[in-house]
């Protein structure tokens, strides 16, 4: 069968997973194949890999987040690429020079390389009907019919706004988790504000170097346990170093605060008349122009697509803005969406409507006193198994049949145990054995794996 149709550029922002997700499906099509798409990827720094790229903290804000001790939160049979499996014998959790050895071989073994340019930068991507002109670092300006967003949202630090903290962060007596590394000398005293996995990581690892460290999130009961205290939430920073807690507990003596507390979604190469950086208005209607809160991109259809009046909604995509699910397979979904896209218009309306709706639910859900800020936060947020069905869906509608197995969702539910259970067998010196020689015979033996060790978590668990 012979593709035809007119010649098209395609212009791929980031070279981390998003990126080589993104170029590796249009690198699949037929399209592509018969030489009428012609994508590239501009990826700032020396190597692909994006945030799992490590770099000292030199930079402000850093490359990447990324500290010296950091594994995945996900076992790697349910984070992997559907694609590509992780190599035989991967630590289930790996750390994560692994997951960046992974996509350095995505990258070779699909043959991306020759359509990435490397430390070079997009600058800014400007709509001059019917193109997108794109100025680089190098200083050269290029016209792409499509850009795909794939930069990440994990390089802008969120600052928490706390009476006082402002001043602790003039004087250096608190930063941001971005330049964190490994543990250090910060005083006696080390406060770490953050639930998430950095959090509670970097809370645990400060206390091989701090006398007592004070772990800070929302609603957490006064408790103590050895050199580590757990407070609530953080009400007031003040000047002498102590810190008042809800519950109204008081803590002296704090010699610096790290704050684990986030990333703002951020796109600098785009202007405000392409993304208002700002929060939408409340719908119905929906309105004719795009925004980015800092927590979300609004109004995205399918989470990809922005529905405006300014430019076509395929010809500006985003991928990866989603959080709290398994990211790699959901951005092979993503890719193969828009090249749907790229063939079959939107159906705006229905997108709309399916905005709406769950706009509406949110809205139920959400924080009284603040209800827009609420939503921005929870907009690309799943919960359950939401991710699932957005996958299968997201498939489906791109004609694709992938459809998630019910042995993934099964250990994404049950991630925590795993990953505990894991790291202890670590600790004891026995996870090497239980991963020897999985998967050198197919994917099958990593699911097998995993069943073994969650009947094994719960067996423990039980005893």
């Amino acid at each position: 069968m012979s593709i035809q149709g007119a010649r098209k550029t395609i212009a791929i922002i980031g070279g981390g997973p998003a990126g080589l997700a993104a170029l590796k499906t249009v690198l699949d099509t037929d399209e592509f194949k018969a030489g009428l798409w012609h994508p590239t990827v501009f990826e700032a720094r020396e190597k692909v890999g994006g945030v799992w790229l490590p770099a000292e903290p030199v930079d402000n804000p850093p490359l990447t987040p990324l500290y010296d001790s950091l594994t995945t939160n996900l076992p790697h049979p349910v984070m992997a690429f559907t694609s590509l499996s992780f190599p035989p014998e991967t630590p289930l959790f790996p750390k994560a020079k692994a997951v960046e050895d992974y996509l350095l071989y995505y990258a070779h073994h699909f043959g991306l390389n020759t359509h990435i340019q490397l430390n070079t930068s997009v600058e800014q991507a400007v709509w001059t009907s019917p193109v997108w002109r794109v100025s680089l670092s190098t200083g050269r300006t290029l016209d792409f019919d499509w850009v795909i967003v794939c930069n990440g949202h994990y390089r802008k630090p969120r600052y928490p706004v706390i009476p006082g903290l402002d001043d602790w962060v003039v004087r250096n007596k608190a930063s941001h988790s971005a330049w964190y590394r490994r543990p250090h000398e910060l005083g006696s005293t080390v406060m770490v504000v953050g639930a998430g996995p950095s959090g509670q990581d970097i809370s645990a690892e400060m206390c091989e170097a701090a006398d007592s460290v004070i772990h800070s999130t929302i609603g957490t009961p006064a408790s103590e346990d050895g050199k580590l205290k757990r407070r609530g939430r953080p009400i007031e920073f003040h000047p002498d170093g102590s810190v008042l807690f809800e519950g109204d507990i008081i803590e002296k003596g704090i010699d610096h605060c790290i704050l684990a507390t986030g990333y703002e979604v951020e796109f600098p190469f785009l202007s405000s008349d392409i993304l208002r950086s700002t929060l939408p208005p409340p719908i119905p209607p929906l309105p004719t122009e795009a925004f980015n809160s800092s927590y979300h991109v609004f109004p995205l259809a399918k989470h990809i697509f922005p529905l405006q009046a300014r430019y076509p909604p395929e010809s500006l995509t985003f991928l990866g803005l989603l959080v709290r699910v398994a990211p790699f397979p959901i951005l092979e979904a993503q890719a193969l969406a828009v090249v749907q896209a790229y063939r079959t218009p939107l159906d705006v309306e229905a997108e709309a409507k399916d905005i709406l709706v769950r706009y509406q639910l949110l809205t139920k859900a959400s924080d009284a006193a603040h209800p827009k800020l609420d939503i921005a936060r929870n907009w690309h947020k799943f919960e359950g198994e939401e991710q699932f069905d957005y996958r299968d869906e997201t498939y489906r509608w791109a004609g694709g049949s992938i459809v998630v197995p019910d042995w993934e969702k099964e250990m994404y539910e049950e991630k925590g145990i795993l990953r505990q259970t894991w790291v202890e067998l670590e600790k004891s010196g026995e996870a090497a054995g239980w991963v020897k020689g999985v998967g050198k015979n197919g994917d099958h033996e990593w699911v097998d794996l995993l069943k073994r060790l969650l009947a094994y978590a719960k067996s423990k668990a039980a005893a």
